[in-house]
């Protein structure tokens, strides 16, 4: 799978504001991932950033001014607008943001946002009373509901000393926001409940059970998902993962604290993903404190833990579940067996000492086999790849419910009626 950037146009403009320095990482980041990065400049953010640097960093000639004799002898407004496959503006302060809202074009950027077809996104950055006040709120709210792409602000200290809302996003959340808008938004209205990550299992205050899962799948599911339009909840085992940009993400420790959460969420999902390894078992009575040697044998009696996505499968009625099966032998037998026992729509069966499998690593090597006899083998792919078949399983799915779905009852009604009708007239006479 090609990187979602790779070869893509991203237009970068920047406003006027202390921020601008992020945003010579932001071009640098993109870069990185394949795009083509333009940059367009105010003449506001020349004052915190020289040209040049974006210049070297970006790898083209920056754009700075609308009545440019070189840059205009291509009409060069509307050349980085055609051309771009979708513009951010990274940092956006209040008054580019005022300026977008009420189409007003009078620099190079402005004109640019407004001739420009392609996905916007706005970055903002900008003292929190700026941000606070009525009149940016309401711009705001006027450019998403325009489909404006709005990522941020962060919150924390801000270079004028005050504290609250108005950093500019973290680079990697505004580039995932750049990603989204690229990304066909077939999961729009679905909503994604994924489980990720290990449990751990108390034995004493410092001592616990658990296994080596990563996370790292569970949470390419989560964040695939939400780049494909889907409200996504993730619920996760301790991970020293950051937390998928627009992703409602739910941690719990143990494996009585993730059926919980899942439970509660269950029934406003459309899909559920089971990616997490959960233990099996857990210490039948953890000690209130800390066990201490005393002999060279220490025994320690298990409890089974409940087999939760069984339990939800049970109850899931027009919900598809999807189960993981991480084996080291006999890999088809077992998944085939967790298939029909757990009553899943799908299993994603992987054997975790394949090259390329094993845990915490960024690429998968698995195999699809669904209730309705599909069986499908991938090769050695990244986990956002892996991802993006498991829910390109799940489009297929609802497209082909869809298709076989009767129609409603009332065009039924009235086609019979209709049908009736016809019948008493009679054959109609040939012209």
């Amino acid at each position: 799978m090609a990187e979602p950037l790779q070869g893509r146009t991203v237009l970068v403009g920047i406003s006027g504001g202390i921020a601008c320095y992020k945003a010579c990482e932001l071009v640098r980041a993109l870069r990185q991932a394949g795009a083509t990065v333009p940059v367009v400049m105010t003449r506001g953010a020349r004052e915190f950033v020289a040209p040049l640097t974006l210049q070297t960093l970006s790898g083209r000639p920056v754009a700075t001014e609308t009545f440019d004799l070189t840059q205009e002898s291509e009409i060069g407004h509307i050349r980085l607008a055609d051309t771009a496959d979708v513009v951010v503006i990274a940092p956006a302060t209040a008054n580019v943001i005022a300026k977008l809202a009420h189409g007003i074009a009078d620099d190079l950027l402005t004109t640019v946002l407004l001739a420009t077809r392609a996905p916007v996104l706005v970055a903002p950055a900008m003292n929190v009373h700026m941000w606070e006040h009525p009149a940016t709120r309401e711009n705001v709210a006027t450019l998403a509901g325009r489909g404006v792409r709005i990522v941020g602000p962060a919150v924390g200290s801000l270079a004028c000393g005050y504290e609250g809302a108005g950093r500019l996003a973290e680079i990697p959340d505004i580039v995932e926001g750049i990603v989204t808008a690229l990304t066909p938004q077939d999961l729009a209205g679905e909503r994604v409940l994924v489980s990720a990550g290990p449990t751990r299992e108390a034995i004493d205050p410092v001592r616990y059970l658990t296994n080596h899962s990563s996370g790292k799948m569970g949470y390419a599911i989560a964040r695939v998902a939400r780049r494909r339009g889907a409200e996504v909840t993730l619920v996760s085992g301790p991970v020293a993962l950051p937390p998928p940009p627009g992703v409602r993400t739910i941690p719990v420790e143990s494996a009585r604290e993730m059926a919980a959460a899942l439970r509660s969420e269950f029934p406003r999902a459309t899909l559920l993903v089971m990616a997490a390894a959960v233990a099996d078992y857990r210490a039948a009575r953890p000690a209130e404190r800390k066990v201490k040697k005393s002999s060279s044998h220490l025994a320690l009696e298990l409890a089974r833990n409940e087999d939760i996505i069984s339990g939800l499968a049970a109850a899931k009625r027009d919900r598809v579940v999807v189960g993981f099966a991480a084996e080291t032998h006999d890999l088809v037998t077992e998944a085939r067996r967790k298939l029909r026992e757990k009553r899943l729509d799908l299993v994603v069966a992987n054997d975790v000492t394949a090259e390329g499998a094993g845990f915490g690593s960024d690429t998968n090597v698995v195999r699809l086999i669904d209730a309705a006899g599909g069986d499908e083998v991938l090769p050695v792919l990244p986990k956002d790849e892996v991802a993006a078949r498991i829910l390109d399983w799940f489009v297929q799915r609802r497209q082909g419910a869809a298709r076989r779905r009767p129609a409603p009852v009332t065009r039924r009604v009235a086609g019979a009626r209709a049908a009736r009708r016809r019948s008493r007239r009679g054959p109609r006479p040939s012209p």
